[in-house]
């Protein structure tokens, strides 16, 4: 469903970085339904909104709606100004309350566990509804961040791919933003009818990704071609110079 009187538009630039990844990486079908993660942030809220005026000018062909997971914090997410977003832009609003907090305690990267909780209740959530996708807001700062932390932390060369098909629920995740960067993003306040909810979570600052995030701006603060080189390195195709496995 879409909205009907209100007037929906895409800047050009966003219109352009999401349409090609779109394409690229064939993440949306004819026919597809769409679960969108809807965190109540700025991140999620673009790809809700950009979404629905690419349905609404016929440039992606599918059903949307929209989940928020509420881990259960001790303070708890409004879902009022979520709903009334999503009643805005004319997508059905799905909110669930769970226990993820609890599950928490004693990790050292609480935000990772909250993420790959989060996660997995939505996919399950998609399939029992019916939903083929799942649409996450994930830019390209993440992927690279993502990277650099695989790196660091799990000595693997690895971050997250575009579409992702999940064979356990048979889900396919999409992340349309790919090639929108944060500061794009921060700047699309603009022009969205929405204000992001304000983070709840008590971890918020404290993750590994945070950390990498600040080591990340820092080189890129002295040598601006950091951060592109490290988007280069996470392409396949480039070259690689690797030891040879263990014995």
């Amino acid at each position: 469903m879409i909205a009907g009187g209100l007037k929906l538009s895409l800047p050009r630039l966003y219109n352009r970085r999401i349409l090609k990844a779109v394409r690229e990486f064939a993440l949306i079908d004819p026919g597809d339904r769409i679960l969108v993660g809807f965190s109540g942030g700025k991140d999620s809220a673009l790809l809700l909104y950009a979404l629905v005026v690419l349905a609404r000018h016929g440039l992606v062909d599918g059903e949307i709606a929209a989940v928020t997971i509420d881990p259960g914090m001790e303070e708890e997410i409004d879902p009022g100004p979520l709903a009334d977003f999503c009643r805005l832009l004319g997508v059905k609003f799905h909110f669930r309350k769970t226990g993820i907090a609890r599950a928490l305690q004693n990790f050292d990267d609480p935000c990772a566990r909250c993420s790959y909780l989060r996660r997995g209740i939505m996919n399950r959530f998609a399939k029992e509804q019916g939903f083929n996708k799942v649409a996450l807001g994930h830019h390209h700062d993440d992927a690279v961040e993502t990277f650099l932390m695989s790196i660091l932390y799990s000595g693997q060369i690895r971050t997250f791919l575009p579409r992702t098909h999940l064979s356990r629920t048979g889900v396919t995740v999409i992340r349309p933003l790919v090639y929108l960067r944060e500061k794009e993003i921060k700047k699309a306040a603009r022009f969205l009818p929405y204000t992001p909810a304000k983070p709840v979570c008590p971890y918020d600052g404290a993750s590994y990704r945070k950390k990498v995030k600040d080591l990340l701006k820092t080189l890129t603060r002295e040598r601006r071609w950091v951060y592109t080189n490290l988007a280069a390195a996470m392409r396949e195709g480039n070259p690689r110079q690797l030891w040879p496995p263990k014995r």
